[in-house]
């Protein structure tokens, strides 16, 4: 089915795995193979890859022990018509997180799930990634494509000064300029709210609210070091602050 030239599938694609809170996770049941479904909450690393928080004791993870494809579907939060909203469903792998990725991993989810704080450190629970081979996105008639994971993950390759500088850019925006995170998000249509920084990467800012709503910032251009942040973040809410003394 051809898409509509309007529309930019990669484009929501990526917007639903960098705020969605939960999603649905397909496992393969031992013994039988067939399909288990289970509720999860996410989060992800800096190139988009989503990030479980999973147990031992669960159904869902001893699966993955056994056979690792997994997929995970993500779909838009509070729309009247669910069916109408646009999703998407990831197939992969669920993988352990590297011992590298583990620092990154734990910060990056807490900040997006702070009740997980309580068993983040509980022996039998492990964060895993979901290594993402291909999408299919759903979101509406005539928007139904298929992309491979090289347009939904993002390129950081070329970015270790901006993710090396990723946690104290964080602290520095949610300490001393909680107010612009609001302009932020106000700016994006959400309702007013103690917004906060969670995490950043080349394409964009996510922000998350004390009641658990996220929205994502993109940015105009991609950028890859702690200078770029500072202009690309200036200049937005130079802009956003031009908007909003605009009169009615």
């Amino acid at each position: 089915m051809p898409t509509q030239p309007d529309f930019d599938a990669v484009a929501t694609a990526k917007h639903l795995l960098r705020t969605s809170t939960t999603g649905a996770l397909a496992t393969l049941q031992i013994g039988t193979g067939n399909p288990f479904c289970s509720l999860v909450n996410t989060a992800t690393l800096p190139d988009g890859s989503p990030i479980l928080l999973i147990s031992r004791l669960a159904v869902h993870t001893r699966n993955i022990l056994h056979d690792p494809r997994v997929s995970l579907l993500f779909a838009a939060a509070g729309a009247p018509d669910p069916l109408a909203a646009p999703r998407v469903s990831l197939s992969g792998t669920a993988v352990a997180i590297e011992d590298d990725l583990q620092e990154t991993a734990f910060r990056r989810y807490l900040a997006a799930q702070p009740t997980a704080e309580v068993f983040a450190s509980f022996a039998d629970f492990s964060f895993y990634r979901v290594a993402i081979a291909h999408g299919h996105l759903v979101a509406g008639f005539g928007r139904i494509i298929d992309l491979p994971s090289e347009r939904i993950l993002t390129e950081v390759s070329d970015a270790g000064p901006l993710l090396a500088a990723e946690e104290g850019a964080v602290a520095h925006l949610n300490h001393d300029h909680s107010a612009t995170m609001s302009l932020y998000a106000t700016a994006l249509g959400a309702s007013a709210a103690d917004w906060r920084c969670i995490g950043l990467d080349p394409e964009g800012l996510d922000m998350r609210a004390a009641d658990g709503r996220r929205v994502r910032l993109d940015f105009p251009q991609r950028i890859v070091s702690p200078d770029a942040l500072r202009r690309v973040l200036k200049e937005l809410a130079d802009h956003a602050r031009a908007v909003g003394r605009k009169p009615n």
